[in-house]
Order: structure tokens, then sequence, then C-alpha cells
């Protein structure tokens, strides 16, 4: 192969995540709504009937589904499946920072406005409950913060003798954040609560909560 045929190969490709192919690809909805009393955040309970956590208190999402024109339209197409809420009364959809899970997942999270909160008729299949938060409690409040440890542990016939040092290889550890809130006898953790905690980050940001 020639130096213009690869240079011509580079310049054709777009970059990603190296590997991404192989991750499960999902999407969020951080849900707001108006209040009497100001903005809120919405949360559904997992419903107990699911094999997947059931029970946990998370956002409305799933995964994307290849007929989803992008993550964003994947987000709100789960939201409407799950709140039974109408497309046109989801509005300013917002990106936030997508995260890539140590377990084999990519998560795009997604904020946006409910309309019409009284409309709201959830997935019994899906859903056990929907909750509100004031926006304020989290702008007040602090995530109390823990660490899980992820270990290496190479397979048994794992090929140590191609490796400097063996199997006294200097394997690097690493730690994961959890993140978790208590509301009124509610516990808000994982994903869900890493997901609220870097909203409330970006509504802060240069002081923009106080607009």
């Amino acid at each position: 192969m020639t130096p213009n045929a690869i240079s011509e190969k580079l310049k054709r490709h777009k970059p990603k995540i190296l590997g991404s192919e192989d991750y499960s690809k999902y999407a969020v909805l951080l849900p707001l709504i108006e209040t009497a009393d100001g903005v809120a955040v919405m949360f559904e309970v997992r419903s107990m009937k699911l094999r997947r956590q059931p029970g946990e208190i998370c956002f409305p999402g799933g995964r994307v589904d290849p007929g989803d024109k992008d993550e964003k339209e994947a987000a709100i197409r789960e939201t409407v499946e799950e709140l039974g809420v109408m497309p046109e009364s989801i509005k300013g959809v917002q990106p936030l920072d997508y995260l890539i899970s140590p377990f084999g997942m990519i998560i795009y999270p997604f904020a946006g406005f409910i309309q019409d909160a009284g409309q709201i008729r959830p997935s019994e299949a899906e859903v056990g409950e929907v909750f509100t938060v004031p926006l304020d409690f989290f702008m007040a409040a602090e995530p109390d913060v823990y660490h899980v440890h992820f270990k290496p542990e190479p397979a048994e016939n794992f090929p140590f003798d191609w490796v400097p040092g063996g199997k006294n290889y200097n394997w690097r550890a690493r730690q994961m954040e959890e993140y978790f809130y208590h509301y009124e006898g509610r516990i808000i953790w994982g994903l869900t609560a890493r997901i609220l905690a870097h909203f409330v980050a970006i509504i802060k940001e240069d002081g923009l909560d106080k607009a």
C-alpha cells in the first residue's frame, strides 16, 4: 500500500472510542417538570416485575435501537414508552456528558422538560411508581461518594511468559465512584445519581444557577 493510499484511508476515518462497537449503547432522559414551587426532577421506581434491578430508582431510558435516528431519539422514545407521554410534550432536550461503564455499556444522558405532567401514565410493566424531588434540594445537597475497587484477574490460560514480569506483572487496579443521594427515605444512587450530580454541576457552572 502506498503512502497516498494510507493517507486517504486515514482522512476518511471518523474517530470513535476504540472498541465501542462491542459496547451496548443506552440513552436516558433526566426529566424536569415545572411545579408551583419551581422546577423538580422526576424519577421512576422500576417495577418489581422486572428481572433486572427491580425496585431501583432510575430515569427513563433503555437500549438504543437500530431504528432510532440517534441517541436523543432513543431517550425520547424510551420516555414516551415508560411514562405514557406524547413525544411533543418533551421539550428542550439537550445532551449531557456520556458515560463509559466498566460493565460494557456507553450511556448517553439527556435532560429535558416534560410539559403537562398530569398526562403521565406510567407503564405498569416497567414502572412501579414515579415521584419528584425539587431541583433546589439537589442544588443544595452534596452526594455521598463511595468507591468500588476493581482488581484485574487474568484467566488461568493467560500467557504470562509473554509479559515482562510474568505472574508478578504489576497490573493497574482501578476504582469507580458511586454517588448516593438521600431524600425522604429514598436512596438515589449509581448511574442515576452520577448523571444527576453531573447535571447539577452544569447548572451551577459559572454561577448560572443564580440566573
